[in-house]
């Protein structure tokens, strides 16, 4: 059983899984940044450069809603290569020259409905590969990596851009998803389903219904969407507050959420994992507000570096989902967790970019902050339970006590 960082990844099949997690995050990273940029470019609208980055996930809404069961009901191995693939096919169509805004996005909503079934079928598939006790430390893994990558990809995707051009970068995403792709298919054994039967909408409505009727539940969801996703609004208009520094922005929110991931998977005792996701949603928008004033670049910086610590809130609150999961259901349970954020990131970069159009950058980041902050207060005074119960509550599992700081 790995209580470590080295014994985790000399666990069977994490390092495969790990590669292909960094291969796909490198590729959105990349290709990302390169679209914000071409769509800025060719509309000069705030609103449209956040969608171009995060639109895509209001169709997680309808996969959550149609396709979710998939997430269980699909072989993890074949699922996650085609998931790539498919990512690697819609991202060197979105390079091709004269591709009408329109038909971009109508490329980003089909690329949304892979993406709802995706974070099912990956997560899921990390609950098979670790013990139920050090998913929380995998994910810490996973998480920070995905910060170090952003760091990288920004600042890489930035000099791509300028050097190859937006269109030359989204072709080195695409590159990278096949990558994932192969790796996957080539390094990750072959699993049956997590769960029998057939795919269906009825099914995804079933589970889904279970999952939401558990109070807990409903209220752990919650905090782990809406705050997230309207400070993802925030940093959805770095392009237009800032284009010429706009990847060093998207890289010191990186380092933020690296950071508070490395000391939240890594040396956090159980007794504070409970205490600390409202502190931590409250640091994820407190920070913003200053940017209305448009600070010297550095205090700009240091406030988005210090914001994306508070990230690590929703690590400490996944770990309480995988507990209060039901048997059989971990995949859709951790899918409907990633398609409800993505949507909600989504509506955070409409809202913020609405926002924008009528005042400016600066002033809708601090609008969205301050709803943030709003939501995370009302939902702890619901009843205290966004930080998860102490106990076993109804259809879930008791929580693991601790992950090792050995």
């Amino acid at each position: 059983m790995p209580t470590t960082y080295r014994e985790l990844l000399r666990t069977p099949e994490f390092t495969p899984f790990f590669l292909v997690s960094c291969a796909q995050v490198a590729a959105a990273t990349v290709s990302g940044l390169a679209l914000a940029t071409l769509v800025y470019a060719a509309t000069a609208s705030p609103l449209l450069s956040a969608l171009s980055m995060f639109g895509a996930s209001f169709t997680q809404v309808i996969g959550a809603s149609l396709l979710m069961s998939a997430a269980d009901r699909l072989p993890p191995r074949a699922a996650t290569t085609a998931i790539a693939l498919a990512f690697a096919a819609s991202t060197a169509l979105l390079a091709v020259p004269g591709l009408p805004v329109g038909a971009v996005f109508a490329v980003l909503l089909c690329q949304g409905l892979v993406a709802s079934v995706g974070g099912g079928v990956r997560y899921g598939l990390l609950d098979e590969i670790l013990p139920r006790e050090r998913y929380l430390l995998g994910r810490s893994v996973l998480n920070m990596s995905a910060g170090a990558l952003q760091i990288c990809g920004f600042a890489v995707g930035g000099v791509l851009v300028t050097a190859l051009s937006p269109r030359g970068a989204l072709l080195a995403g695409a590159v990278l998803y096949v990558i994932a792709a192969a790796v996957a298919r080539l390094r990750l054994a072959r699993r049956p389903p997590r769960a029998s039967g057939r795919p269906s909408a009825a099914e995804t409505w079933r589970v889904n219904s279970r999952l939401w009727a558990s109070s807990s539940r409903r209220l752990l969801y919650l905090g782990l969407w809406v705050p997230n996703g309207l400070i993802v609004g925030c940093e959805s208009l770095f392009v237009p507050y800032a284009p010429d520094h706009a990847g060093l922005l998207f890289a010191a929110a990186a380092v933020g959420m690296l950071a508070g991931d490395t000391v939240t998977g890594r040396f956090l005792r159980a007794s504070w994992r409970r205490r600390l996701p409202v502190p931590l949603l409250l640091l994820l928008a407190a920070p913003y507000p200053a940017l209305a004033v448009h600070p010297p670049l550095p205090l700009a910086v240091a406030a988005v570096s210090l914001a994306s610590v508070g990230y690590a809130a929703s690590l400490l609150q996944q770990e309480r989902l995988v507990a209060l999961a039901p048997e059989g259901m971990t995949g859709q349970a951790l899918g409907l967790h990633s398609c409800g954020m993505l949507a909600f990131q989504g509506v955070g970069a409409a809202l913020a970019g609405a926002v924008a159009q009528r005042t400016s950058p600066g002033t809708a980041m601090a609008v969205s902050a301050a709803a943030s902050i709003t939501v995370t207060l009302a939902l702890a005074a619901g009843s205290g339970r966004i930080r998860g119960p102490r106990s076993p509550v109804e259809g879930g599992r008791p929580a693991p006590q601790r992950v090792s700081e050995a």
